[in-house]
C-alpha cells in the first residue's frame, strides 16, 4: 500500500491529497529517508510524520483495505511518539491562549453571529 494511501486509511490526514503534499514536502519519512507518496508501506515499518508542529512515530503493524473508523485504527498501527513530542502540543494550546484570552479581542465569527441573534430576537425577558 501507498504510504500517502495508509496515512490517509489510518486516519492521521483528512484527504488522500492532504497526504500526498506531506510527502512531497518532506513531512513524512520511513527509516529517516524523506519518502515520495507512491512509496510502499510493510508491516513493521516506522513512519515519522511532521504534523502541526509535532513529529508523531508510529509503527505499521497492518494494512487495511480501506479507511476505516476511528476505533479501529489501533488494530493498524502503534502510536510511538515520545512523550516529549506530545508534551510540545499542550504547550502550543497554552501559547495560543496566551495571544487572545476568550472574550477579549474582535468577536469571532460565531460572537458575531450571536450578537445578531439577540438584536435580532431582543431579549426575551423585556415584554
Amino acid at each position: 500500500m501507498r504510504v500517502d494511501k495508509f496515512l490517509w486509511c489510518v486516519r492521521y490526514f483528512k484527504t488522500r491529497s492532504i497526504a500526498t503534499k506531506a510527502c512531497k514536502k518532506g513531512q513524512v519519512r520511513i527509516a529517516d529517508e524523506v519518502v515520495k507518496p507512491s512509496r510502499e508501506v510493510y508491516p513493521t515499518d516506522v513512519i515519522k510524520v511532521r504534523k502541526n508542529q509535532i513529529n508523531y512515530v508510529i509503527e505499521v503493524l497492518d494494512l487495511p483495505e480501506s479507511r476505516v473508523g476511528a476505533k479501529l485504527v489501533n488494530l493498524y498501527l502503534t502510536d510511538i511518539t515520545p512523550k516529549e513530542n506530545l508534551e510540545k502540543l499542550d504547550l502550543l494550546k497554552y501559547s495560543k491562549d496566551y495571544y487572545r484570552k476568550k472574550g477579549t479581542g474582535r468577536p469571532t465569527k460565531k460572537d458575531r453571529r450571536d450578537l445578531d441573534d439577540w438584536f435580532e430576537n431582543g431579549p426575551e425577558d423585556e415584554k
